[in-house]
């Protein structure tokens, strides 16, 4: 896929993102000790939380989409990193099912620097 067809795809991802979290809300799977464990070490609210998903960028894209078969039926995952709080947090997240909460797998500090293939630099 070349550059300009996954930035359309992305775009496209994004708004059907905002747009499910809008209605349907979306479900963090905090049993991982370090999703939780980011939150406190940033300071960061649940709704904090919500609100840096709901404003991914394009530019925060780090990989995707790759097949996600064990939270959905048949939805993508996406990749995405964001500077919280002087902190780069790793972000992976799924539309979900059909007619249910957007899941993000994964909210935490990254364990390894984030390349962005779309941020100007």
């Amino acid at each position: 896929m070349s550059d300009k067809e996954t930035k359309k795809e992305l775009q496209s991802f994004l708004r059907r993102l905002r747009v499910k979290i809008d209605v349907f809300g979306i479900i963090y799977l905090d049993r991982r000790p370090k999703n939780i464990e980011t939150l406190a070490a940033l300071e960061l609210t649940p709704k904090q939380r919500d609100e840096i998903i709901q404003n991914l960028t394009v530019e925060d894209y780090y990989k995707g989409p790759r097949k996600e078969d064990f939270h959905s039926d048949d939805a993508q995952m996406w990749e995405f990193g964001k500077q919280v709080n002087d902190e780069e947090v790793y972000i992976k997240i799924t539309l979900g099912r059909t007619s249910s909460s957007a899941i993000c797998i994964s909210f935490h500090i990254a364990e390894r620097p984030i390349q962005y293939p779309f941020k100007e630099e």
